[in-house]
């Protein structure tokens, strides 16, 4: 072999040896894991590691609703707006007279007086009514003592007889009217006086779906008589005081008996 082939021989080893080992420093650089660098020649910044989040605490118990506190106020108590009189729960004492009674300042029939609290709650109830309705109503009775409650209720027994005066009139001593906080209303001019029609005048209706918002209660309603004992009323309304009236219209209880789970009275003892 001439001088010439051997060099060129020797040239293509060195080639070879040399581009191995480029190639070999090229894949080095392409599949390492080094950092890629910013056009700075700075690392990048790694991300922040999100902090491990705590559980979430368990909600925490609902409040419990309100409740309508139904010994806010004595049932027994003649003084109290709430006391429930019926021909099974006499006024204790049987004469009892209130010691707060106003002349009520509203037109009527028979001039009545109420207790304090009850009078300005008529006071409003009538002023309402002419204002949504622009008709107007007056008061046909109002408290009667236990001697004037004597009196109506033998009158009543003359003219009807004991079975017809006990379910119409109270006997003295068990008379609403006697604990100064029940009204009888009427239409001004006079509709169906102490007559189940008042029920049926624009004013009888009225009464029976806004007489809660002044705190009164329509007493006897026609679909309770074996209830309270009385004959439908339409004009016989007691003053209950707002809370005890609406508690009574949003929950559909009807009578002062049902509401305090008090028995039935239709009829004396």
């Amino acid at each position: 072999m001439g001088a010439v082939a051997v060099l060129l021989v020797a040239a293509g080893i060195t080639a070879v040896v040399v581009g191995g080992a480029t190639g070999r420093a090229a894949s080095s650089t392409s599949t390492g894991h080094a950092q890629p660098a910013t056009p700075s020649g700075t690392p990048e910044p790694t991300a922040p590691v999100e902090p491990v989040r705590p559980s979430p605490s368990a909600a925490p118990e609902p409040a419990p609703a309100p409740t309508f506190d139904r010994a806010a106020h004595s049932i027994d108590d003649p003084d109290s707006i709430w006391v429930v009189v019926d021909k099974l729960r006499p006024l204790n004492p049987v004469d009892y007279s209130p010691d707060d009674l106003v002349d009520v300042p509203v037109p009527y029939a028979n001039e009545p007086r109420m207790r304090h609290e009850a009078s300005d709650a008529v006071v409003a109830l009538f002023a309402a009514f002419t204002a949504e309705t622009g008709l107007a109503l007056q008061s046909q009775s109002a408290y009667r003592s236990f001697d004037t409650q004597t009196n109506v209720y033998n009158r009543d027994i003359a003219n009807l007889g004991q079975v017809g005066a006990d379910l119409s009139t109270a006997r003295p001593g068990t008379s609403e009217h006697q604990t100064g906080l029940t009204i009888d209303i009427s239409a001004q001019p006079g509709q169906c006086s102490l007559a189940a029609c008042f029920g049926d005048t624009p004013h009888g209706q009225w009464l029976a779906a806004n007489a809660w918002r002044f705190g009164f209660l329509l007493r006897y309603p026609a679909d309770k008589v074996e209830v309270t004992g009385y004959e439908y009323e339409p004009w016989h309304f007691r003053y209950i005081g707002i809370d005890l009236a609406t508690e009574m219209h949003n929950t559909g209880v009807a009578t002062l008996e049902e509401f305090f789970g008090l028995p039935a009275a239709p009829s004396y003892n």
